[in-house]
């Protein structure tokens, strides 16, 4: 136990270290015009507060992709890393959205758009959406990212129908004080302040003020004569407005009830009953402002599953997007600015996608696909953030585990690629980066042809990280009610294959298919495990050097059309052509393509000896598995791969080393065992049918 305990006053300081110093604080208006003099992006908008909440927690570019990968999805500084996203794909959909909202802060069109995030169930459209308005409240809450609002004050001294309880009222949209300002003196100040303002984008403002504070403005300039500095001084304080989703402040998030009782006024705000005795039903000042519109105003409205909700209820979001207003019930139109996003899975937006009645919200939407990952290593990452978030046991996960998980995950999702040059699993492999330099596999020309060849894009349909991470866990607890303190890939894959039919959103016409996948999988394992398997019983780094050395020296003779000198005689000889295919055809490289390799290896050793580096084969990933393959090659026929089933069959010592040499790579010594008993009986099965 910590012998260090947390006492309430140091609880408390670190608490309010945490609350801008200003929060409490009420300020006048001309304190605020010379804070906006200052720092003119106080007055952004919504897109630009959003487009420069991205930018302020990090970017990085991605050149070869083309893709910049902002760090509140790659790293989640806020949370050491709990809510990180994986996989090009994911970071292509959130470079596309933050260019539409950059797009807007700009003025160019998107800011009249919903953003509207579209992908499978699973695929992590809610996840970003959710980090989004975590990451708004953050920024709000800082120096740079601050907005102020206003509220009226002492209103009973002059309005003698006002009721006592709203003697002081805050703005019910929280709108910036700007608008306090008549239009004509209101663009004096912004074009001053955007004379000084350094941003990719100019402060705009014509919004007016929503009709209770029009109200109020009205009979309190009636009051002082038109005095408007006046009626600022003595009736207006200006507040910090800091973002809070549960306090519905600046976000909002919409969900869909019952679909046949849907009322607008959840979006728009409705009539205040309890004022209406006071004031009267036409009264402005007897409106509640609590529909979802009104609450996410100066930041983000978040609509789930947006497109369930039925057509007529939509028609609002036609004007809040385009016009950038709300029409509530016996109301006048009131002025909004958001960044609206919905969200919706792929049946909701095939049934609205043919409906001609849907063409002007489909106008007015920008669609953002999520596709699931395709990559299968960065799903991996997935179910590795899922045990790293939660409490696991004691158990390890096995080498190859939740790679070869995500492996399935991706090869149900991409397309068959339309090539004979190159299987399913190859192709996933690409997608994954492990392409040789000699592969002949375009990657880019992959992509293509699956966006055609796909409904809507690739990786729109497929299994779930949801489902395999489920099965993922049962997996492990499987393993620890069977007293295994290790998680193996071939348990996984039984979860997988025993719970495919079970699951609610994989269709029967995909079982046979995704079985036949899982046969690949189990495939793709099998030779990694024979692989490290080889490692252990036939790595010899010594040995490695050496034959990587005589490899070199042949190579350069080859290419250099000399001799080299033979290791038993001293004599020179020709480059030994035996040799040198003995160790590229554990590449698979054909004979037209071996000067290409050896080019290839010989600058590479040429580079590394101008930077002074001396030759190592283990730093060349092809050429160290040339040479281990044709090490085990050399040696295998002295291993008795039937007795490595059984240890019973085997001297101790020899299968101890063995196991030995696998916990190096990372199992467990169970785990070892199992790999050892499984690769051997693997391997013994083929040198029988050979």
């Amino acid at each position: 136990m910590s012998k260090n305990k947390e006492t309430l006053e140091a609880l408390s300081k670190e608490y309010r270290d945490t609350i801008p110093a200003d929060l409490r604080k009420t300020n006048t208006f001309d304190w605020y015009l010379q804070q906006l003099y200052d720092e003119p992006k106080i007055a952004r908008n919504a897109h630009q507060r959003v487009a420069d909440m991205f930018d302020y927690y990090g970017k990085t570019y991605d050149e070869e992709a083309g893709v910049v990968e902002y760090e509140l999805a790659s790293e989640d500084p806020l949370n050491d890393g709990e809510n990180t996203f994986y996989g090009r794909v994911i970071h292509e959909a959130i470079h596309e959205f933050v260019n539409k909202v950059k797009s807007g802060a700009r003025g160019l069109g998107p800011e009249k758009r919903i953003k509207l995030l579209l992908g499978p169930v699973g695929s992590g459209k809610s996840d970003f959406d959710r980090q989004v308005r975590r990451y708004f409240e953050d920024y709000t809450s800082r120096d740079e990212g601050r907005m102020y609002t206003f509220r009226w004050t002492n209103l009973c001294d002059v309005i003698h129908d006002q009721d006592p309880a709203d003697d002081v009222v805050r703005s019910p949209m929280n709108q910036d004080p700007l608008v306090l300002l008549p239009q004509a003196q209101r663009d004096k100040v912004i074009e001053d302040i955007n004379a000084a303002l350094d941003a990719p984008y100019t402060i705009r403002n014509e919004q007016s003020l929503d009709p209770a504070s029009e109200f109020y403005m009205d009979r309190l300039l009636a009051e002082y004569d038109d005095d408007l500095q006046s009626v600022l001084e003595n009736h207006v304080e200006i507040v910090r407005f800091v973002a809070d989703e549960n306090q519905r402040r600046g976000i909002e998030t919409f969900e869909p009830k019952d679909k046949k009782n849907q009322d607008e006024t959840e979006l728009t705000g409705d009539v205040n009953y309890s004022k209406i005795a006071i004031y009267g039903e036409s009264d402005p000042r007897a409106f509640d402002y609590s529909g979802a519109f009104c609450n996410a105003n100066r930041g983000i409205f978040s609509g789930e599953e947006l497109l369930k909700l039925q057509r007529e209820f939509l028609y609002d979001f036609l004007h809040a997007s385009q016009e950038q207003t709300i029409k509530p019930k016996n109301n006048p139109r009131i002025d909004i600015d958001q960044v609206i996003v919905g969200r919706t899975n792929m049946p909701e937006y095939r049934d609205k996608k043919g409906d001609e009645k849907m063409e002007a919200f489909n106008d007015r939407t920008k669609r953002i696909d999520f596709p699931y990952v395709l990559q299968y290593e960065a799903e991996a990452q997935i179910y590795q953030k899922m045990l790293r978030n939660a409490d696991l046991p004691d158990i390890q996960v096995e080498p190859h585990t939740l790679e070869m998980a995500g492996l399935f995950g991706v090869l149900t999702r991409i397309e068959e690629p339309d090539n004979e040059s190159i299987d399913l699993v190859q192709k996933a492999k690409a997608y994954n980066g492990e392409i040789d330099e000699a592969d002949d596999v375009d990657v880019k020309k992959l992509r293509e042809e699956a966006e055609k060849m796909a409904d809507i894009g690739e990786g729109m349909d497929g299994v779930s990280p949801r489902f395999i991470g489920d099965e993922i866990a049962e997996a492990i607890m499987d393993s620890m009610h069977r007293s295994r303190d290790f998680l193996s890939p071939l348990t996984t894959f039984n979860h997988l294959e025993g719970n495919l039919e079970n699951h609610g959103s994989i269709d029967e016409e995909s079982f046979s298919k995704y079985y036949r996948f899982l046969e690949l999988v189990r495939e793709e394992y099998k030779e990694r495990a024979i692989e490290d398997v080889r490692h252990a019983l036939a790595y010899d780094m010594d040995e490695i050097q050496r034959q990587g050395e005589k490899y070199m020296d042949h190579v350069m003779a080859y290419i250099d059309d000399a001799t080299v000198e033979d290791e038993l005689t001293g004599r020179e000889q020709e480059p030994d052509e035996q040799f040198l295919r003995s160790v590229e055809e554990k590449l698979n490289l054909p004979e037209d393509r071996k000067d290409d390799f050896r080019q290839e290896v010989s600058n590479w050793v040429s580079r590394r000896a101008r930077e002074g580096d001396t030759f190592n084969p283990q730093d060349n990933d092809r050429l160290r598995r040339a040479l281990e393959r044709k090490l085990w090659e050399d040696k295998k026929h002295n291993i008795n791969f039937s007795a490595l089933v059984s240890s019973s069959e085997m001297d101790d010592e020899e299968r101890n080393q063995w196991i030995d040499a696998l916990i190096e790579q990372g199992y467990s010594e169970e785990g070892a065992k199992e790999v050892l008993e499984f690769a051997g009986a693997e391997v013994a099965k083929s040198e029988m049918e050979e």
